[in-house]
C-alpha cells in the first residue's frame, strides 16, 4: 500500500489514503472542488491566457513536456515545471526548496512576472476571494493530486507477478548498484532534501546556483515515465539520457554530492533500470 490508511478522504485509487493537512486548513470536499476550479481559472493570469494547468497538464501527469516554463505574453521562466504528484507528502517546495507549505506556495506563480503575473489584489477582485482564501483551496486541490496502485505498488504488496523479470532486475539495482536510493527513498521516491547532482554546472561554474551551490530538491519518481524532459533545468531530455548522465558520474564541481559516482552499468542494467521506473507510473486520481 503506497499510503498509511487513516483519516477520512476517500479517493479512487481503491484506498482511503491519509493526507496530510495544517491544522489551519483541513481538508474538505468543498475546498478541494473550490481549489479545482481556481486551478483551471485563467482569470488569475494577468492577460488571461494561462492557468495553473498550463504549466501543470493532468494529461502529462501534471507536467508540462517543456524544458522550461512559459507563462504569461510567452515569457520563459527559469526553470522546469516542477510536477505536482503527490506534493500533498511534501515538505519542500520549488526546486530550490525555498518555501515549507503548499499554503505559501500555491500562490508565488501567481504573483511571479514570468508566470502568472498577478497582483495578489487584483485576483481577489477577480475571483471574489480573499488571497488566504484561494490559496487554502489551491493547496487543498494539490493534496488531492495522487498517484498509486503502480506495477512496483502491488509488487510491494505481494503480487510478484506484477513486475516483469526485466523490472525486478531494475528494482535491485535502484536499490543497489545504481545508487538510487540515496536520494529517492520512501513511498515517494525522494528525500525531501536538496542536493548538488552536477546538473547546473558547466564550463566551469553554475549556471542556476539553487540553493546554493547547485542544490536542488530531489523530485519524486512516481510517473517519470510521463513526465520528460528532467531536471531543475529541463536539459536531459529522456529517461536513458538520465541514466547515461549518473552512470558518468554527473558533472564535477567543487560542492558535487558524494554519492553521485560513476556506476558503470551496463547496457542490459541500463535498460533494466528504465524499465523499472516505468513501473513507477500508476492511477492518477486528479
Amino acid at each position: 500500500m503506497l499510503f498509511l490508511v487513516a483519516a477520512a478522504v476517500s479517493i479512487p485509487l481503491g484506498l482511503d489514503l491519509y493526507l496530510p493537512a495544517p491544522e489551519t486548513n483541513p481538508l474538505t470536499a468543498a475546498k478541494i472542488e473550490l481549489g479545482r476550479r481556481l486551478f483551471f481559472d485563467r482569470r488569475l493570469s494577468n492577460d488571461g491566457s494561462v492557468s495553473c494547468s498550463s504549466c501543470h497538464d493532468p494529461e502529462r501527469a501534471f507536467s508540462d513536456g517543456r524544458a522550461i516554463a512559459v507563462g504569461v505574453f510567452q515569457r520563459k521562466g527559469r526553470r522546469n515545471s516542477p510536477v505536482l504528484i503527490n506534493r500533498g507528502y511534501g515538505r519542500l517546495f520549488f526546486w530550490d526548496g525555498r518555501v515549507s507549505s503548499l499554503e505559501e506556495q500555491v500562490l508565488k506563480p501567481i504573483e511571479d512576472r514570468n508566470e502568472m503575473d498577478l497582483p495578489l489584489a487584483e485576483a481577489t477582485a477577480r475571483v471574489s476571494l480573499a488571497p488566504d482564501e484561494i490559496a487554502r483551496a489551491l493547496a487543498s486541490f494539490v493534496r488531492s493530486i495522487l498517484s498509486g496502485d503502480s506495477a512496483y505498488d502491488r509488487h510491494i504488496n505481494g503480487d510478484r507477478a506484477a513486475l516483469t523479470p526485466e523490472q525486478r532486475a531494475g528494482l535491485q539495482l535502484f536499490r543497489g548498484k545504481a545508487n538510487c536510493t540515496s536520494c529517492h527513498v520512501g513511498p515517494n521516491f525522494t528525500d525531501e532534501r536538496l542536493h548538488n547532482t552536477g546538473v547546473a554546472w558547466r564550463d566551469g561554474r553554475f549556471t542556476d546556483a539553487g540553493a546554493g551551490p547547485g542544490n536542488f530538491k530531489t523530485p519524486t519518481l512516481r510517473e517519470i515515465a510521463r513526465t520528460a524532459p528532467y531536471m531543475h533545468d529541463g536539459s536531459l531530455a529522456t529517461l536513458d539520457a538520465v541514466i547515461e548522465y549518473y552512470d558518468r558520474g554527473g558533472n564535477q564541481n567543487p560542492g558535487l554530492d558524494p554519492e553521485i559516482r560513476p556506476l558503470r552499468l551496463t547496457v542490459v542494467e541500463k535498460q533494466s533500470l528504465i524499465a523499472f521506473l516505468r513501473a513507477l507510473n500508476g492511477r492518477l486520481y486528479r
